[in-house]
């Protein structure tokens, strides 16, 4: 059994997690600070990902990056570098893929901090840096690293979009859905189901610790209350 679909899984559901770990907190706690109607605006624009069939994010994808499109095309001519079919194509689709999950879920947990904890560390001198790593982001933790980890997962068995920016090539571009969906094409039942039970494993770990972190976070709740 060649493991690389699970290697290759791995390393872009990790790079594409801990590029949205930044990217969604830093949108969410700015766009929870904006006008009612920006924020509205932004809303909609940054999780419309979430609600598109991912073959379209994939099509969408190759319009800018496909080597005959603007920015495939610019960075094929200055670098040597073409955007599409290699492994790390697929990171631009999860990424773009599981980013609302990460945004709307810090979102939500900004939205659910105690602002008078913040009003009291500003009556005290402390610095908007020191809040928000000190005292905003442990008391969103909790919330925050269920995002993460939902996000990982979805990262993790994305097929639409990686299909069509990356390709299926064993070895070099093969991801466990893909892996799955040509196993299945050629008849290959059997490897297509041990396939389907790893990434179902895999899945029943993740799902299992974003229970085990939703009930640390209700503990902590109903203790502060």
């Amino acid at each position: 059994m060649d493991l690389f679909p699970l290697y290759n899984s791995l390393r872009i559901a990790l790079i594409s997690t801990f590029i949205i770990f930044f990217l969604g907190i830093f949108a969410a706690y700015y766009i929870a600070k904006a006008p009612r109607v920006l924020k509205g605006v932004l809303d909609v624009i940054l999780t419309l990902p979430l609600v598109l069939p991912p073959t379209v994010v994939g099509y969408l994808l190759l319009r800018v990056l496909g080597p005959k499109r603007v920015v495939g095309k610019w960075f094929l001519a200055m670098f040597g570098i073409k955007l599409t079919m290699t492994w790390w194509s697929a990171i631009f689709a999860t990424t773009v893929v599981i980013f609302p999950l990460m945004y709307r879920t810090a979102r939500g947990a900004f939205e659910a901090f105690d602002k008078t904890l913040a009003y009291s560390a500003q009556s005290i001198g402390l610095s908007n840096t020191y809040i928000f790593w000190r005292i905003r982001m442990p008391y969103c933790k909790q919330g925050i690293m269920a995002g993460t980890v939902l996000a990982f997962a979805r990262a993790l068995g994305e097929y639409g979009a990686t299909s069509m920016i990356a390709g299926y090539t064993p070895g070099r571009t093969a991801t466990i859905s893909t892996t799955v969906y040509q196993l299945w094409r050629t008849n290959d039942d059997s490897m297509a189901f041990r396939w389907v039970m790893v990434n179902m494993a895999i899945s029943f770990v993740v799902l299992l610790a974003v229970n085990m972190l939703e009930k640390k976070e209700g503990k902590q709740r109903k203790g502060a209350a």
